[in-house]
């Protein structure tokens, strides 16, 4: 009994290089974190969240980083549409968190929170930067309502992340492109 299972954890390594570590289906970590939204300090409450419907939860290695900036505002640029699907976007970071009141304020427009990613949350949804440890890799979590994942990415250019969170959000709220 014990060679299928070694030979589907060797596959599912395989499979899973470039795809975001929590499979689809999983329950997604439950977490309160301190964070920062249009300048202001915050306290985010995933299961808050969740209540209210859909969940974009997007890791990024630092706050002022040229490729995070770069997510940040097309995140911020799109966030009336995420919002007209019912879904909330959050930024977390394990990267110079110590600035992430500013950069609430400055790269995410004041649109949406962003939080510090503890060592718990990294370990529970799998991000750590193996190139720099103790900072967060760029995956994206569609999280569901029922705090299941619904889609998950990991890709470290930061262009992707939006428009394929945002098609999981519609397909979650039912509006597939077919109309």
């Amino acid at each position: 009994m014990i060679r299928p299972i070694l030979a589907a954890a060797a596959f599912a390594l395989t499979a899973t290089s470039l795809a975001a570590a929590l499979p689809e289906g999983a329950k997604a970590p439950s977490f309160v974190a301190k964070g920062a939204r249009a300048g202001k300090p915050i306290t985010i409450d995933l299961a808050k969240e969740l209540k209210k419907g859909p969940v974009v939860l997007y890791f990024f290695p630092a706050a002022f980083t040229s490729g995070c900036n770069i997510e940040a505002n097309a995140f911020a640029a799109k966030i009336a549409e995420f919002k007209k699907a019912g879904a909330t976007v959050v930024g977390m970071t394990a990267g110079n968190v110590d600035r992430l009141v500013e950069f609430s304020a400055k790269e995410c427009a004041g649109q949406f929170t962003v939080a510090a990613a503890s060592p718990e949350v990294i370990k529970g949804y799998d991000v750590n930067l193996a190139a720099k440890p103790g900072w967060t890799t760029r995956t994206t979590y569609v999280i569901a309502k029922d705090g299941r994942i619904h889609d998950a990415f990991t890709d470290m250019a930061p262009n992707g992340h939006i428009s394929r969170s945002l098609a999981a959000v519609h397909k979650l709220a039912g509006h597939s492109g077919h109309h």
